[in-house]
Order: structure tokens, then sequence, then C-alpha cells
């Protein structure tokens, strides 16, 4: 462009300020007008002319990127209400109102570093009502929420006044104390590793958060650090506007970008508004960046896509986590999936070895996205199982006081308990481990047709039996998966399959009963049945399976007998009663010594040479006695 004449440089001027400010479209015309009202020369008019068009553009521009920008930083699960946000304030008091009232607290806020002071500010408070309190500021490590800042990882308490992990201060205990709050929980706000501020939610009496509540409340404070990246990216754009030619090449530039970001941004929006499942969401984002993706539990399991070698992924995933953003692997990418710090699992990207950064700040998103289905997933399914566990907890209280109403209950949440069902019960080592391993059971159970609840010191899963596994395997399974679960030894006890109030709660006793014997015999952390444990089943078994354990332990001097015509079964019933005698049992048996010798050689080499050990030899004399009343 020409350079401007003289006259029109105040009108251009005052076209800039309009820019700068904000200001309504029809202020742009009044420039022009008020040119022709001082008596402008028509050059000049005609200069003004075409430069209020082009800050027009300009100005169209503008607000249009600020609506895709504002909408990119809302939050998937709330998009309703956040997709109409057109400025940071907006959003980020959407984020803590919406966090104040999924946790269902009093207040929340939110508070951002001050850099040139060296301390952090409240930025956004929603439900508060204390002027002291909303002006407060924190230096970095006092208080919950500058350990928050300085550590990088969220704390919470249930009374922040009397909790000495924090460095109380004057200033923030008068104002915690004006605002009357109790219970406090902060994480912080993350940025490629870096914090930018820290999301609050207080109750004004004691209360103790979850884990849950924790990982959403990450999980926001995510949303609202790519609303303060977001509007940095802005301020940026804004900063380049120096001259009117360099500004249109950036916005045009940029306007591509947001416009791309914007139609993943809506596509993701719509997935998530439907209840859609994580398979989908890998599906829409593999169309967008085109290429693979598959998702993965935190063990590695695929859960969607294509299922593809494990070698090096949990390195993969533990680098993400680490460097807070998808790093590559060979030709893929992958990026860690996080509810606060918890890792839910991964995404991986094939087929695009190359990918530049809004490909690559795209995939990110879509991890969160993940976490969000992967989270709000396992809150309804733990919702479902509390329901679940509270009919299985009135089962093995009272099995007999209505057992049809028990199975009319367990229909309508979808558990049949007419059908035949596994009851294992397990134990953690620790005393205090219980609440720990309910949790893990959850966890164990989630995507299964199973049950779990606490019951007595124990934790008690109903697994439908669909015969895939036996009694015996799925105890040893959920042993070795819940200590991976809980980070201990956990013992688990089984009983027979059963159908039914009452046949369920025997299965019960019958497996807290194994779960005694394991312990007993120094086997904690293992998982058994009642037919495992040999002829300790037999004492524990609530139906006491006589037969197979006998069948089980002298099958193969039965079939022997059965087959030549000898007798080893009398001969060793004959020498364990004369107390391992031989020359007593061949006069009891009318043979020759050698004979008997003869016999029990055969007797080992049918059944082993620990067939005399004192467990084993214990086991056959059961096992004969148990016979000989049978036959009786």
């Amino acid at each position: 462009m020409n350079d401007p004449l003289p006259g029109a440089a105040p009108a251009l001027r005052r076209l800039l300020d309009l820019l700068a400010s904000g200001a309504a479209t029809e202020d742009f015309a009044e420039v022009l007008a008020e040119a022709r009202l001082q008596g402008a020369p028509a050059a000049v008019l005609a200069e003004i002319d075409d430069a209020t068009w082009l800050a027009l553009r300009v100005h169209r521009t503008l607000r249009q990127h600020r609506r895709r920008e504002a909408e990119l930083t809302a939050l998937f699960d709330t998009a309703g209400d956040l997709a109409a946000s057109r400025d940071l304030d907006a959003v980020l008091q959407a984020i803590v109102r919406r966090a104040r009232m999924l946790l269902g607290t009093d207040t929340a806020y939110l508070t951002l570093p001050d850099e040139a002071a060296g301390d952090t500010y409240m930025r956004v408070t929603d439900g508060s009502v204390s002027v002291l309190f909303q002006n407060l500021r924190l230096s970095l490590g006092d208080g919950l929420g500058g350990l928050v800042a300085q550590t990088a990882r969220p704390y919470a308490t249930p009374d922040y006044r009397t909790d000495e992990r924090f460095h109380h201060t004057g200033q923030i205990d008068a104002g915690v104390l004006d605002e009357g709050l109790v219970a406090i929980i902060g994480v912080p706000l993350l940025l490629g590793g870096r914090v930018i501020g820290v999301l609050f939610a207080a109750d004004r009496t004691p209360r103790a958060f979850s884990p849950d509540e924790v990982a959403l409340l990450c999980s926001l404070a995510a949303h609202a650090a790519i609303a303060l990246d977001t509007a940095k990216a802005l301020a940026d754009t804004r900063a380049a506007l120096a001259g009117l030619n360099s500004a249109n090449a950036v916005i045009r530039a940029h306007s591509a970008a947001v416009q791309r970001a914007e139609q993943a941004h809506d596509r993701l929006t719509d997935l998530v508004l439907r209840g859609a499942a994580v398979a989908d969401v890998a599906a829409e984002v593999a169309a967008l960046l085109d290429g693979g993706i598959a998702v993965h539990d935190a063990e590695g399991n695929t859960l969607a896509g294509p299922a593809a070698g494990a070698e090096g992924l949990a390195e993969a995933v533990a680098a993400s986590r680490a460097e807070g953003r998808a790093v590559r692997r060979g030709d893929s990418w992958v990026c860690v999936v996080l509810a606060g710090q918890e890792p839910l699992g991964s995404l991986v990207l094939h087929g695009r070895p190359g990918l530049d950064d809004a490909d690559r700040r795209l995939f990110e998103r879509a991890s969160v996205v993940t976490a969000l289905l992967l989270l709000l997933r396992r809150s309804v399914a733990e919702t479902e199982n509390r329901v679940r566990g509270e009919l299985l907890a009135d089962l093995l209280a009272a099995p007999d006081r209505d057992p049809a109403g028990l199975i009319a209950r367990g229909r309508r949440l979808g558990v049949d308990l007419g059908r035949p069902h596994l009851v294992l019960v397990a134990e953690a080592a620790a005393p205090t481990g219980r609440e720990r391993l309910a949790g893990a059971a959850g966890r164990y159970l989630f995507g299964s047709r199973g049950v779990s609840a606490e019951h007595g010191e124990a934790v008690v899963l109903l697994l439908p039996d669909d015969g895939s596994l036996a009694p015996g395997e799925a105890a040893e399974q959920a042993a070795e998966r819940l200590a991976w679960l809980t980070g201990g030894p956990v013992t688990v006890g089984v009983g027979r399959s059963a159908a039914g109030p009452l046949a369920l709660a025997a299965a019960h006793a019958e497996g807290l009963r194994c779960v005694r014997a394991l312990r007993v015999l120094g086997r904690a952390g293992d998982g058994a049945s009642a037919q495992a444990l040999g002829f300790l089943g037999v004492l524990l078994g609530d139906g006491h399976h006589v037969e197979g354990f006998v069948a089980s332990t002298l099958g193969p001097l039965l079939d022997y007998d059965s087959r030549r015509g000898t007798e080893l079964v009398r001969t060793l019933r004959a020498y364990f009663d004369c107390g391992g005698s031989l020359t007593r049992a061949k006069d009891e048996l009318h043979v020759h010594v050698n004979t008997v010798v003869q016999r029990l050689d055969r007797v080992e080499a049918l059944l082993g040479r620990d067939w005399s050990s004192p467990e084993r030899s214990l086991e056959l004399q059961l096992a004969l006695r148990l016979r000989l009343l049978s036959d009786s």
C-alpha cells in the first residue's frame, strides 16, 4: 500500500484505535463521516474509505478468530455451556462455575501467577462472599495453593485450618477464616510441564475429597490451561497487528488453522454429547489426522483401534507423561491419557511419522477427550457397582429373608441371581487395605458384568460363571490382578459355582473358609478353590464333595485294580492300618512280604515317589477312610 496522504493520518490512527479497542462495526463508518464534515479533500476521503473497508475486514476476521479460539478452549463435557463464550474471563468463569457444580462445593476459584510481583492472585471466584478472600495474594510455597504451584501436584485437605502440611500465614488464614472455608482441594494448571495457575474447590464444612473428584478437577484444570494458552495465542496475534498488510496475512494463515481445529472440535464435541464410545472417538481422530489410532489401557491392553506390538510402549508413555506432550516412537506417536496424575491409558498414532505442531496439538487434545470419556465411563460403572453392591451385601447378610425379592431386585439391576455365579472372597494383607482393595475390585470388574461389595473384613466379587474358567483359575487370576492394582498381596478364595441367594451365600461361606485356610497354610497372596486345597477342600467345602476327592486322590489305583483285578487299594489301606509295618500288613493280607513290597512299588509308580510323605499320606488315608465309609 502507498504511503498515506498527510491529511488522512488522523483518520487512519482513529481506525487503528477502534481496531485495538474492539469497537462496534458502526463506529468505523463515523470516521469517514467526520472527515466529510471537516471538508477533507476527495483524495483523502477516498483513502479513508479504502482504509475503512479494509479495517472492517480485519475487524470481522478478528471477531471470527476470537469466537473460534474461545470455542476451542471449551470443555468437551460442558460444550453446550462454553461454546458461546467470547473471552477468557467468560471461559474461566464457566470452568470455575462448572467445577463448583460438579464437585458440589460451596466455592470454587482460580489463581494465576503475577510474574511482576512474584506471587499469585485471585483471577476468578464463584460462590465467594468475602472481599478479603477475593483479594488474597499467595507467595510461592505458602498455603495449599502455593504448595500446588511449587510442586505441580494436586493437594486436598479435609480441614485446612488444622492441616500442618501447609505453610500457614496470617494473611492467608485470615482470608480463609473470613470466607469460612474448611475443606479445600487445589490442582495445578499445567502447560508443557509448567504451572500456569491453580484451580480450587472448597467447602465450608469438613470433607474428604475422593480420587475421582481430584481427577475430575484436574481434567477441568487441563481445559482451563488450554483456555489460557489460547488466550495467549490470541494476544500474540493482536501484537502482530503492527501493520494492516502483515495483520491480514497473519489472520488469514491463523484463520485456516483455527478453522481446521474448529471442525475437529465440533466433530469431537458432537461425539461426546452423543455419548460415543472410546472406539468412536478413536475412529474420528484417525480420520482427522489421516492415520491409524489405537487406544490402550493403563496396562497396555488394546481398547480400540488396531492392535500393535507393545514393545517400547511403556517407555514412550512414561516419556509422554514426563514431558507433558506427545512423543515419537519409531514411525508412531504416543500420548499418555491422564486424569489428573492418574494414567488411564495411551493413544498411539500410526502412519504419520511427520506431525506438524497443529496436528500434534490436535492429537494431544484428543487424549484429553479420551481421558474424559474413560473417567466418565468409570464413574458410571462405579456408581452402578455401588448400587449392585448393596444388593450383594443384602444377599450375604440375609439370603433367606426374601429370596424371591432378591432375585427380582437383581433382575432390575441387570444381575440374574438365578444363573450360576462364582463368589470370590478377597482379603488384603494390611488391615487398612480393604478400602483400597474395594476400589481395585471395581477397576478389576470394569467392563464386565461382575459385582463387588465390602463385607466384613473382606471384599466379595460376584462373577457370572460362563464355564470359561474353573473356580480355582478364577481365584488365581483375581489374586494376581488385584495384587497388581493394590500394590500388595491379595488372598482370594472361591466357593463352587452356585445359583440362587441361598446357594450363593453358602458359596461365599465356602470361599471365606478357603481364604482362612490359605492364610493358615502360609499361602497369603494366592488364590484357590476348596477343590484345589485337596483334603482341606473336602473339610472346607460346603457340599463336602467326597466322591470327587476320593476319585482325584485314589483314581490311578482304582483304575489299575479295575483293569487288572489287583488289590492295590486294599494293600495300601492295610499298610496304613498297620502303622507302615510290612510284616503286620502281610499277615493282615495273608500274602508274602515280598508281595506287599511289590504292590507298594506299584503304588509308588502310579502315585509318585512322594506318596508316603506326611502330607500326601494324610490325604491318602483320608480318601481311603472316606471310600470305606461311602461303601458301607
